[in-house]
């Protein structure tokens, strides 16, 4: 779980680091009428999304949470389960140690190490597992709400759609009616609700 939400943390961060660029309109003809109604400094067709808000009411995103959490609970659970029985058979041979001979304590012990090594390697294995499944679904989740923007940005006239994070705040401050997020999570939920169908 730590995993998935540094993972999350990772794509906010690129997201706004690198923010998502969206051309609509590859003319660059603008009248002098329309640049000089422009307030000075201000650029046109720029708006915002907060990835915070995005990421805690995107459903897409959410169910992809609450799977990688199921998965992260059996997987620790399974292997509390496998570690608590190993601790039991070293308990067991530490008790009976003193009854066997030492050809027998060292088969014993040259066992219980290679059991131990097991399963070191299967809390690794399952780690892996994991950690490669969710970047495969960290990239959906990029690619989804990237193209989604695109077709968003372009129908609506944005040329860039920058994104927000509390966490990593690369924007200070930006006017709240260029926040288009309620829109996007609701494009996007649109869009997964048929997606599941």
């Amino acid at each position: 779980m730590k995993k998935l939400i540094t993972s999350i943390s990772k794509i906010a961060a690129i997201l706004t680091l690198s923010a998502i660029v969206v051309s609509c309109n590859k003319e660059q003809t603008k009248s002098t009428a329309s640049t000089a109604s422009t307030p000075a400094g201000a650029v046109e067709g720029i708006v915002y999304v907060n990835s915070d808000s995005l990421l805690n009411n995107y459903d897409y995103f959410k169910d992809v949470r609450d799977k990688f959490q199921d998965k992260s609970k059996k997987a620790q659970a399974d292997l509390t389960a496998k570690g608590t029985a190993f601790q039991r058979e070293v308990a067991a041979y530490q008790q009976g140690a003193a009854n066997l001979s030492a050809e027998q304590r060292a088969t014993t012990e040259e066992r219980l190490a290679r059991k131990q090594q097991e399963l070191a390697t299967y809390n690794q294995n399952a780690g892996n597992a994991l950690a490669n499944e969710e970047a495969v679904e960290n990239e959906k989740l990029y690619n989804k709400v990237a193209e989604y923007l695109k077709v968003y940005a372009k129908s609506k006239g944005y040329k860039i759609v920058l994104t927000y994070s509390k966490s990593n705040p690369v924007v200070l401050y930006a006017e709240e009616s260029l926040d288009v997020t309620r829109a996007v999570v609701n494009g996007l939920n649109a869009e997964y609700k048929k997606d599941k169908k």
